[in-house]
């Protein structure tokens, strides 16, 4: 099961709005064939390690080990459930019960229907914790929120005074290349007004190879300039706000209601668009927002050498610190919810 694991990491970033698969094919506990879902739309896991076997008469002897259960319905492929039927794979071992309800459950149900023989919830919480974004989306009815800022070391986001309208940055460039391969690997990013108005941010992962997230900018009153590089439409861009105004290609106008909460009609919003995964970047009174009405998940903090002496005052945050790592000089702080 942990290599079906280390397999479905491959596909993180590609799979949206799939989940992370992996599955290996064991014969005489010896695996004969392994295979990850790759792309949406693409051949999922158990197909890839079925077709990897070069025995297929093995298959009627063979383990097959998932660790979401096999769909069972027609999407844009066949059901895995059927294909493992038919191929004669008479046991199977999964990871996570699918939390899908055009699968939960109905992929197991159908394989013992027809005689397999079926083990579940082996390492369950890690295969759980791997697909922490899917399983959030249609758990939780929300995306998995990620927040992500750095501080200096007296404690502030950014300094008082600016001179240009570009990023003062307090990380390191290996740090903010960590951050850009963040980005590809998630659905959407989001900032505040305040943030594109000083920084002019891309939002981009043009430090790192990956497709870029789909830009998220809160404007309750259309402040930002369209000069802004967010509106460059090279990227698909939402907008929300309080202000109707006509759509453009890759720039679409949300309407909320800032009177109430905020964080929760964003999430409410994203889920429409079935976005499964959000980094927070804006300022401390976008982040600060989150943190309040507690949507979030995970928060990432960096901890550079500049010093400011004076500015915007970090965020407040109190959650389980699960890990601290050194990047040169910056120390990244990784903090999950209770």
């Amino acid at each position: 099961m942990m290599r079906c694991i280390q397999l479905a990491k491959n596909g993180l970033g590609t799979t949206y709005p799939n989940p992370l698969v992996g599955s290996v094919v064991v014969y005489k506990d010896k695996i004969i064939g392994e295979g990850w879902h790759k792309q949406s739309g693409k051949s999922h896991a158990e197909v890839n390690a079925i077709n990897s076997v070069k025995d297929q008469e093995l298959l009627m002897k063979a383990t097959i080990y998932v660790n979401l259960e096999p769909c069972s319905h027609f999407g844009k492929t066949p059901p895995c459930a059927n294909l493992i039927i038919e191929k004669g794979i008479k046991n199977v071992v999964i990871g996570s019960k699918d939390p899908n309800p055009k699968v939960s459950g109905k992929g197991l149900e159908l394989l013992k229907e027809n005689s397999c023989n079926v083990i579940q919830g082996i390492l369950e919480k890690e295969c759980n914790d791997l697909n922490k974004r899917f399983f959030t989306f249609f758990v939780k009815k929300r995306p998995y929120i990620i927040l992500k800022w750095a501080e200096t070391p007296d404690g502030f986001i950014s300094p008082k005074f600016k001179t240009k309208k570009k990023p003062v940055w307090i990380t390191n460039k290996k740090s903010r290349q960590l951050v850009h391969q963040w980005r590809s690997q998630e659905q959407a990013i989001l900032v505040g007004t305040t943030t594109v108005i000083k920084d002019n941010p891309c939002l981009t992962t043009r430090d790192w190879n990956g497709s870029s997230p789909i830009r998220v900018v809160i404007d309750k009153r259309l402040k930002i300039p369209f000069e802004a590089t967010i509106f460059d439409c090279n990227i698909k861009t939402i907008v929300v706000t309080e202000i109707k105004k006509e759509n453009k290609l890759n720039l679409t106008y949300e309407i909320i209601d800032f009177s109430k909460n905020i964080s929760h009609q964003i999430c409410d919003l994203l889920c429409e668009y079935k976005v499964q995964s959000l980094i927070v970047e804006g300022g401390t009174k976008t982040l600060q927002t989150f943190i309040n009405h507690n949507f979030w998940d995970e928060a990432r903090v960096f901890r550079g050498t500049a010093l400011f002496d004076e500015g915007t005052k970090a965020p407040s945050i109190k959650g389980q610190k699960i890990s601290e790592t050194k990047i040169e000089q910056d120390f990244l702080k990784i903090l999950l919810n209770d």
